[in-house]
């Protein structure tokens, strides 16, 4: 069995995970996280959240007094909520499949999250789609930078009229196919 990364362990839980992916870009308090995420129970949810500022993935970066209690605001922290290459490599395949689930689990109740909400004009903003591409490790390498830098200005609220979506990326080799004689 391969050793997950401290990191990979922390984030890959499905709640962390949605933690994670809505504090993306934005500062969030504790009671806005909480109206984000309904159906998390607010004693589960403070475990999360404590469990990823110990991981120095989420960072508190206000505190205000309101009606006797202290409310945080969090963002994410200076360590990068990503799980790199060499982490995945890590990875033994029932691990690996874990992870690919518990993204695909929150990418899932993020779209179920879009459609129940109804509102038809929010579809403007809709686009999924497979785009195969025939790149080198460099070429994607590549390609990750360039979007990195294209995605930059895009990344963070800056209030207006400007509408969160996200966008999400999944790099999945495809393996050369055997032929039939070969198996």
């Amino acid at each position: 069995m391969g050793k997950i990364s401290p990191i990979a362990e922390v984030v890959l839980h499905p709640v962390r995970l949605r933690i994670v992916q809505q504090l993306g870009g934005r500062r969030l308090t504790t009671a806005q996280l909480r109206a984000e995420l309904p159906d998390v129970t607010q004693a589960t949810l403070y475990r999360h959240i404590s469990a990823l500022i110990d991981a120095e993935i989420v960072t508190v970066v206000d505190e205000r007094r309101v009606r006797g209690t202290i409310e945080r605001t969090l963002a994410l922290g200076e360590r990068m909520a990503h799980v790199g290459h060499d982490e995945l490599a890590a990875m033994d395949d029932a691990e690996l499949r874990n992870a690919f689930l518990a993204f695909l689990g929150s990418l899932g109740k993020s779209f179920d999250t879009f459609v129940e909400n109804d509102d038809r004009q929010l579809r403007r903003y809709l686009g999924f789609g497979t785009t195969p591409l025939y790149v080198t490790t460099d070429d994607l390498a590549e390609i990750q930078a360039r979007l990195g830098e294209i995605l930059a200005p895009y990344r963070t609220d800056t209030g207006g009229d400007r509408m969160r979506v996200d966008l999400t990326t999944a790099v999945i080799p495809t393996p050369p196919a055997v032929a039939p004689e070969e198996k």
